[in-house]
């Protein structure tokens, strides 16, 4: 009886976690689209667009081990890792059609991606 308790209050602890991770994943990419937007009316925009992409890329691997660690405990499905791993992904896409100056590519896949953290975020 007490294991079961305890591997529920784990799996409740990796869930949150997942959700707290899903949440600045989405946060960031938010920052993301006001730090691109600056980018076009300031001289700052573009150091915080470029570190606003390094912590968007770390917020993706958070997001990640999160849905790995709200998985194994409980042996659930492994959906939210997929999803995950896809987000993690796009966001390596991002970072590379960004670095290529590629904006015809890079806004869109960035509206997308923000509009698929918020679902997932709402699905939680």
């Amino acid at each position: 009886m007490a294991t079961q308790e305890t591997a529920t209050a784990s799996v409740q602890r990796g869930s949150s976690f997942l959700q707290v991770a899903i949440a600045l994943q989405t946060l960031t990419i938010f920052f993301q689209a006001v730090s691109a937007g600056l980018l076009l009316t300031s001289s700052f925009g573009e150091t915080l667009h470029s570190v606003g992409a390094r912590v968007m890329y770390g917020a993706s691997m958070l997001y990640v081990l999160a849905a790995v660690l709200a998985w194994k405990p409980g042996g659930g499905s492994p959906r939210p890792v997929w999803h995950a791993s896809g987000f993690l992904v796009l966001a390596s896409v991002q970072v590379v059609l960004g670095i290529a100056h590629v904006p015809s590519v890079h806004l869109p896949l960035g509206v997308l991606m923000f509009g698929l953290s918020v679902l997932a975020l709402a699905r939680r």
